[in-house]
């Protein structure tokens, strides 16, 4: 195989702001196959990104059934990412799923186990560990310079951003708010950087405090309040097997002045590490003095070769590198399963008032 074709399932923002003009950078890739409800969005799409050739289909099965498709991306609502995703591998198809995995974790095991059956590839579009400073740390993890991590902070806050678009504010669709939308990346991150997938326990929280109110500050424009029925606000304390402590904090709208997502605070028994506002710092001890330095991101390499800052640019390429290499996708699916299974307690949590047990 020396070219991929792609079909596009769910031709919205994510897929027109993120996941198709990422594709159109790599020549190896082509997007051959789209699918939306919609029909003008599934011709937008086509005409902007599309093979000249390429097929529209009214019928996500149809788009499934066509042997010309190698890959598909899953750009649909959360609760039609397992039906999809599994139909998709059942069908010969390798899939990228937009994140969170599934809208619960036991639709997230399901596509697990499909994939194995199956062989084919499932992976999580988790774009924030391919941002250079994700890739910086991450290495300096896996070679030990910050020693055993044994504290993270996983950081998904906005003051006010909620979004008000598609099906956002929709439990039923969604399955939760800002903590499965957006603190999912930032808790991807952390247990990527600490290379710990093991919970022992999960003890949360989650409010809907500003929901009921409604803003005229939100930067994409008021909510109605009526339609807001996810939580505007969630946190968590995570224990892992090992000892190590994983806080979390997500929120579309809080009263702080300091908010940032998909950022880590990492600490360990060498040195800790954070990303503050788009600076990776890094501290320790020397010499008997205390440092902090500022790691500069210019001039690294990573997946293909290339030094591209687009995070969603590099996503594509490693994705699309793991086929034509027949290797394992940089986000393997038993990881998207346990942040989805984290996320899950967190919400159990929150509801039962009571601390939820891995063991």
């Amino acid at each position: 195989m020396t070219k991929v074709n792609v079909g596009m399932i769910g031709c919205g923002g994510i897929a027109m702001g993120k996941h198709l003009p990422s594709l159109a950078k790599i020549p190896e890739a082509q997007v051959v196959a789209f699918f939306d409800i919609s029909s003008d969005r599934a011709h937008e799409a086509k005409n902007k990104f599309g093979t000249p050739d390429a097929r529209i289909y009214n019928d996500v099965y149809e788009l499934l059934r066509d042997p010309d498709v190698h890959v598909v991306h899953v750009c649909t609502p959360n609760d039609t990412h397992a039906e999809i995703s599994i139909a998709a591998m059942e069908h010969g198809k390798h899939v990228l799923c937009e994140k969170p995995m599934a809208k619960t974790a036991l639709d997230a095991e399901r596509m697990l186990e499909v994939s194995e059956r199956t062989g084919r590839k499932l992976s999580i579009a988790y774009q924030n560990r391919f941002r250079s400073d994700s890739r910086w740390l991450h290495e300096a993890c896996k070679a030990g310079d910050l020693g055993d991590i044994y504290m993270a902070k996983a950081h998904a806050v906005r003051r006010r951003a909620v979004p008000t678009w598609g099906v956002f504010l929709d439990l039923e669709k969604q399955g939760g708010g800002p903590l499965i939308d957006i603190g999912t990346h930032a808790l991807d991150l952390a247990l990527w950087m600490m290379d710990n997938y093991e919970p022992k326990h999960v003890l949360g929280t989650s409010y809907r405090k500003l929901a009921e109110q409604g803003s005229q500050a939100n930067m994409w424009g008021s909510w109605d309040p009526s339609k807001f029925t996810v939580e505007d606000s969630a946190f968590a304390m995570i224990t892992m097997k090992n000892g190590a402590t994983v806080w979390l904090e997500s929120s579309w709208a809080l009263n702080v002045l300091d908010g940032d997502e998909a950022k880590v605070t990492l600490a360990g028994t060498k040195a800790g590490a954070d990303m503050n506002k788009g600076v990776l710092r890094v501290n320790g001890e020397e010499h008997g003095r205390l440092y902090t330095k500022e790691v500069q991101m210019s001039g690294y390499a990573g997946w293909g070769g290339s030094t591209p800052d687009d995070a969603a640019e590099m996503e594509a390429r490693a994705w699309i590198n793991a086929i034509l290499d027949d290797k394992a996708p940089v986000v393997t699916a038993k990881q998207g399963l346990v942040v989805q299974q984290i996320l899950e307690a967190i919400y159990e949590s929150a509801n039962k008032g009571q601390a939820i047990s891995f063991v």
